[in-house]
């Protein structure tokens, strides 16, 4: 059974909000940095086989999931022994847009719209892939968490974003892949909320529940600007 299509009233749009990883940018190169060249590089420091080094770093992640300290590269270089910053700096050249990003990006400057990303990226992270992509040029600014001192799954940066930008949140649209981060948005108020339901382009698409989902963002240029709701709830992801 096909999901029903749910609308966005664009007319009703004064400001688009916009996660970075896992909405424009491929997640694929987050995950394969965390997931596989992060403990590829702590197991070479310290001498242990790759499992090995998965399993004593896993436990780490888990502890500080959606907090700051989870998306600070000086926490992890710290947690971990390693030049976090440079690693990514060497392996930059993988990272890349998602399928019809860019496409999507200039058709929403063309709308007039306020147009920002927001973003749990730390700083640094936020440099170097802007240097990578030239992501800055295409939108109105980019806002990294870090600034606000508050991470996006909690009413706090909200609030604090809110503050700085003075923004409408009954007029706003985030589109977003983290479940969470959609579900502290929609608490504060932010009236049009989508979920990104590919944001690992090496990966098949997520079910998402409770929110209408799109395979990537180029599905919201769509003639009728619509976007895919789950007819059923299902248990959402771990993100």
């Amino acid at each position: 059974m096909q999901s029903r299509p749910a609308s966005i009233p664009w007319q009703d749009v004064d400001t688009i909000l916009l996660d970075m990883d896992g909405t424009l940018l491929d997640l694929a190169f987050d995950n394969f940095f965390w997931l596989e060249l992060v403990p590829e590089r702590y197991a070479a420091l310290h001498g242990l086989g790759a499992e090995e080094a998965r399993r004593l770093i896993m436990p780490r992640y888990e502890r500080v999931l959606g907090t700051l300290a989870w998306y600070c590269v000086e926490h992890w270089s710290t947690e971990l022994g390693l030049d976090i910053v440079a690693l990514k700096h060497e392996h930059r050249h993988l990272i890349s847009y998602l399928p019809g990003a860019t496409r999507f990006l200039t058709a929403a400057r063309r709308r007039g719209a306020d147009l920002s990303i927001v973003t749990n990226a730390h700083p640094d992270t936020v440099t170097i892939k802007a240097e990578q992509t030239r992501l800055d040029t295409r939108v109105d600014r980019i806002v990294s968490s870090h600034e606000l001192e508050a991470a996006k799954e909690s009413e706090e940066f909200w609030r604090a974003l809110e503050r700085r930008q003075r923004f409408d949140p009954s007029r706003t649209l985030l589109v977003e892949d983290s479940l969470p981060v959609l579900r502290a948005a929609q608490s504060y108020g932010i009236r049009h909320t989508v979920a990104v339901r590919r944001p690992d382009s090496r990966q098949p698409p997520r079910d998402v529940a409770g929110f209408p989902a799109v395979d990537g963002v180029a599905d919201l240029l769509s003639e009728e600007g619509t976007v895919r709701r789950p007819e059923r709830p299902e248990a959402p992801p771990a993100q």
